[in-house]
């Protein structure tokens, strides 16, 4: 009760900011970040558009990648005329094609740019069964797999630009509270959904996708660790907010619920505070596999702080990739670690 009375009164916390802060208040004392490089996934609308806004204004150089490069153009122009000096390159990307990851990479590596910043935003909540082109779960495939992928093929030019720059790169996953919705076997219900459309539930799948992004942060941070890299990862749960991701659920029941939850619900600005906090705030150097919420550290879910459980999905998802899904979901679903 007393957490929900001040995230209604926006009560800053340890941090020095709270649920009303926005992305413009948390990055005030990084009002120059023209020595940064950052790509930001989803930055075509929504909080992922707030996030790439702020810090171009700030003056990081911004790579946009998007499904669809009229929708990128459309949001590069809406931060140029606001940011006429701002650096910002729109390249084709589709999360939920593992082919279309390795282009953008390969792609990216050919422009010979550092990469100090990467911001895991786009997200997908597909009311509708559907399965990527590799074999996935449409949701899972686009909010965690390509993500996975993105992150490892560029985790190299991040160390190297660490190295070079000795600036401490950042990997910013935006998840969500809920992961917490999730139970049982991460493995086994993403074999399921993925070979029968019968058992699929849509905010079940939403809820999987998005404690992956908890399991990745954790595994990926202990990973950045034992190589010694000066690149951090941390995970974070923008609030709710009400963006594109409902748009294919409009209506009278959507709009009811959505104001009776009002009270509850952030502004875009305030939803991508917590983003841009943990990307560039300088109390957050050599802090990583941490969750963050309200732009404070707080605690997953006990299914979420599992490092077990991290680590097959780390395994999974290798398999997933090298192997193809079937023969991961065979082998994986009884692997112990």
């Amino acid at each position: 009760m007393l957490e929900t009375v001040k995230y209604l009164l926006g009560s800053a916390g340890p941090s020095g900011f709270g649920s009303k802060s926005t992305a413009e208040q948390v990055t005030e004392n990084r009002a120059d970040l023209h020595s940064i490089t950052a790509i930001i996934t989803g930055a075509t609308s929504g909080i992922g558009a707030e996030t790439a806004r702020v810090l171009a204004k700030r003056g990081a150089r911004l790579v946009l990648p998007a499904r669809s490069m009229k929708a990128a153009e459309d949001a590069k122009a809406r931060i140029v005329s606001e940011c006429p000096d701002s650096e910002i390159i729109v390249m084709s990307l589709d999360l939920s094609s593992l082919n279309s990851v390795t282009t953008f990479v390969a792609h990216f590596h050919s422009l010979g740019l550092p990469l100090h910043l990467l911001i895991n935003n786009a997200g997908k909540f597909a009311h509708e069964h559907a399965i990527s082109e590799d074999g996935v779960e449409m949701t899972f495939a686009t909010n965690y797999l390509g993500h996975f992928v993105l992150t490892n093929l560029l985790v190299k030019k991040m160390v190297e630009t660490a190295k070079e720059t000795g600036v401490q790169g950042r990997i910013v996953n935006v998840s969500s509270s809920i992961h917490g919705w999730f139970s049982g076997d991460a493995i086994s219900y993403l074999a399921l959904i993925s070979r029968n459309k019968r058992h699929y539930d849509a905010t079940r799948a939403y809820a999987l996708s998005k404690l992956a992004n908890v399991f990745h942060t954790k595994e990926l941070s202990r990973r950045l660790q034992q190589m010694g890299a000066n690149v951090t990862v941390n995970c974070v749960h923008p609030g709710i907010v009400r963006t594109r991701l409902t748009r294919e659920r409009e209506g009278l029941l959507t709009d009811l619920v959505f104001f009776l939850a009002s009270k509850l619900l952030k502004t875009i600005p305030q939803a991508a505070a917590t983003t841009c906090y943990v990307a560039t705030h300088p109390r957050l150097f050599n802090v990583s596999g941490k969750y963050f919420a309200d732009c404070n550290e707080t605690s997953t879910s006990k299914l979420g702080s599992n490092s077990t459980e991290a680590a097959r999905l780390w395994a999974a998802s290798e398999f997933m990739i090298s192997r193809g899904p079937k023969a991961a979901f065979d082998l994986l679903r009884h692997l112990e670690f």
